[in-house]
């Protein structure tokens, strides 16, 4: 399979509903992207956690996860468990962000996801920007919502060990959870690996894509 690549990336929106789940869902494409482009910036917006130490993992998560590439991070305080019913807090906030850059590539969760929060982010997305690429990235959790996903970023053992371990480096507030593991994270990315022919992998959702097959050389 060629590989699709983004030579004139410049900047990158990312969106998530709580802290964690950008770099749960596409921390080792970060690793990837952000060391080979150190001029990139990276905009990031997260809807929950505002006022709380889970701010603070998150600033120092994205900041090591996206170095060494300039991160500017917002975390706002709506409810956990509860966005659906702040739909035009969310709609907002997701266009303030619009409004202050425009990314060539925007990475946000998948719309088939069973988490409230997570779906009803991955709804207004598209609806605000329209022009950019979306990846939807998937998050591993219990509801069981792995689905047949239709692109795919290789990842070096290194990257996928890496993004493990700054997992758990970053969010000790998770560490409770049975689903929060180094293995977890790392048997996903296996899987994503043997479905696109490497060892490891991210998978991402894509609703819409503009071909340019008229475009270069003759």
């Amino acid at each position: 399979m060629q590989p699709v690549s983004f030579p004139d990336l410049r900047a990158v929106a990312l969106l998530g509903a709580h802290c964690d789940d950008v770099a749960i869902g596409a921390g080792g494409s970060l690793l990837t992207l952000c060391a080979r482009r150190p001029g990139l910036e990276v905009h990031a917006l997260v809807l929950s956690g505002g006022g709380t130490a889970r701010a603070a993992e998150e600033h120092a998560a994205l900041t090591e996860f996206c170095a060494p590439a300039r991160v500017t991070l917002t975390v706002l305080d709506l409810p956990d468990g509860r966005m659906p019913a702040h739909w035009d807090a969310v709609k907002d906030a997701v266009t303030a962000l619009r409004g202050r850059v425009t990314p060539d590539l925007v990475f946000a969760p998948q719309p088939g996801d069973r988490h409230q929060d997570h779906r009803l982010l991955a709804e207004v997305v598209p609806t605000v920007f329209r022009d950019q690429p979306v990846l939807g990235y998937e998050i591993l959790k219990w509801d069981g919502d792995l689905g047949r996903p239709s692109v795919y970023q290789p990842l070096t053992d290194e990257v996928a060990e890496a993004k493990a371990d700054l997992l758990a480096k970053h969010y000790p507030s998770q560490h409770g959870r049975d689903w929060y593991t180094r293995d977890a994270f790392l048997g996903l990315a296996r899987l994503r690996g043997v479905q696109q022919h490497t060892r490891y992998a991210e998978a991402f959702y894509v609703d819409k894509l503009a071909l340019a097959l008229g475009t270069g050389e003759r």
